[in-house]
């Protein structure tokens, strides 16, 4: 049986708050949104290219740990590639991403910066010039 990827899932201190960031970073868009009886709101987003992003809070009990945009080990980051990385960047800064990383360019001529997002989220920016993969 084929597996193939299904989601992202950002917990966030103000699901919605964060929604916005994304929307406004990525493109991203709220698609559902529900109140959970487990006491969380839970959104269903997707990104312009469909990959489908859910953001959610707090369950009723339940006390998130602070977020790591350091390097770690476990899941660490996740990556968006641009067309116009210094344009982005500077997009991503605009709307209170720090550089944690970066930017440098590989021999290849692939451009990567590390960013901070909300709830302490790490991010890797990255441009692929035509020919370099």
């Amino acid at each position: 049986m084929p597996i193939k990827f299904n989601h992202l899932h950002l917990k966030a201190s103000d699901p919605e708050q964060t929604a916005a960031w994304y929307g406004r970073a990525f493109g991203l868009t709220v698609t559902d949104k529900i109140k959970r009886p487990a006491g969380d709101l839970f959104l269903t987003c997707k990104m312009i290219d469909g990959t489908m992003v859910i953001i959610s809070g707090e369950k009723t009990g339940e006390t998130l740990k602070p977020g790591d945009a350091g390097p770690h080990l476990g899941l660490e980051h996740f990556a968006v590639a641009t067309e116009d990385f210094d344009h982005d960047l500077a997009h991503l800064r605009s709307l209170g991403a720090s550089v944690l990383d970066g930017p440098f360019t590989t021999p290849t001529g692939i451009r990567i910066a590390f960013i901070k997002a909300p709830d302490d989220v790490r991010i890797e920016l990255m441009y692929f010039p035509p020919g370099a993969s």
